[in-house]
């Protein structure tokens, strides 16, 4: 962990909570300092979206090899597209 010098300070307070943009002088990269709460929101809430990405995933799977085994998908499908 490293302690902000004075001027960081006081861009961060000028920013009101908002994330900071600060660019590295070396290699020009940029990179945003944010609250340790905010940080820890966004972490929980792209976790949370995974799980669900790999939920889908296994749903979808799942219904692929049911739809394998089905002799009768095709005739579901012909009356699915009936008016």
């Amino acid at each position: 962990m490293i302690e902000l010098n004075e001027p960081q300070q006081q861009a961060l307070d000028q920013g009101q909570g908002e994330p900071l943009c600060v660019i590295d002088p070396r290699d020009q990269q940029a990179y945003v300092l944010l609250s340790r709460t905010l940080y820890e929101r966004l972490q929980n809430s792209v976790l949370d979206s995974l799980e669900m990405k790999q939920v889908a995933a296994l749903v979808a799977e799942t219904m692929r090899d049911d739809d394998a085994e089905d002799p009768l998908l095709e005739s579901y499908q012909v009356y699915k597209q009936q008016p």
